[in-house]
């Protein structure tokens, strides 16, 4: 294929400074890397960090992007390789919970990023909102597949025991935290299939 047919290739430069962003954000926060750190990690010039990125702030944009289309990969494939909904959000649920036991696992990156930015008017916390609509949107549509009338309410249920679960796992023991979590999501989902099923045998 043709450059013109695959499009422009992503700068090797900018690809090491949001690779660099990406693991120091999340291991050490947002605010306390500056800006000479992430150019002397990614081995480039202050001249080609603002030419990538007009500021910092752009830069986190970009890395919480870059988190976001994790996430979403993880979910697709989830629900892509279970034809029912409750095993679509049984895998969902699992990737939470190996993510949570995985070396150094630091919590929701979102999370982190909002107690950093709390102003709701600022392009970051906007991008944080924006990712938790989408993942409660996704939740509420595979829910609405297990029982249409609870869809909402147990949509963010399952949210409240993700991230009280992503909170606890890097303060806790993160095998006792996964495991009361999946007991919740399991408990949650048999609710609601099972009012889905009384409700289809009247």
């Amino acid at each position: 294929m043709t450059t013109a047919e695959t499009g422009p290739r992503p700068s090797e430069a900018r690809q090491r400074l949001l690779a660099a962003a990406t693991k120091t954000f999340y291991a050490e926060g947002i605010h306390s890397v500056g800006v000479d750190r992430l150019i002397a990690e990614a081995q480039v010039t202050r001249a080609t960090f603002y030419r990538h990125f007009p500021g910092k702030e752009d830069l986190v944009l970009s890395y919480l992007r870059e988190v976001h289309a994790m996430e979403r990969a993880t979910v697709d494939a989830a629900i892509a390789d279970n034809a029912s909904p409750v095993d679509a959000l049984l895998a969902i649920a699992g990737s939470i919970a190996q993510a949570i036991q995985s070396p150094g696992f630091r919590g929701c990156a979102f999370l982190n990023a909002a107690a950093e930015y709390p102003a709701t008017d600022q392009p970051v916390h906007q991008e944080i909102i924006a990712h938790r609509q989408w993942f409660l949107d996704t939740l509420t549509t595979m829910m609405a597949q297990v029982h249409q009338g609870t869809a909402d309410s147990a949509a963010r249920h399952f949210v409240m025991l993700r991230d009280g679960a992503m909170a606890a796992g890097c303060l806790f023991d993160p095998a006792l935290v996964t495991e009361t979590f999946l007991r919740g999501i399991e408990g949650l989902l048999r609710v609601n299939a099972e009012r889905r099923s009384k409700e289809s045998a009247l």
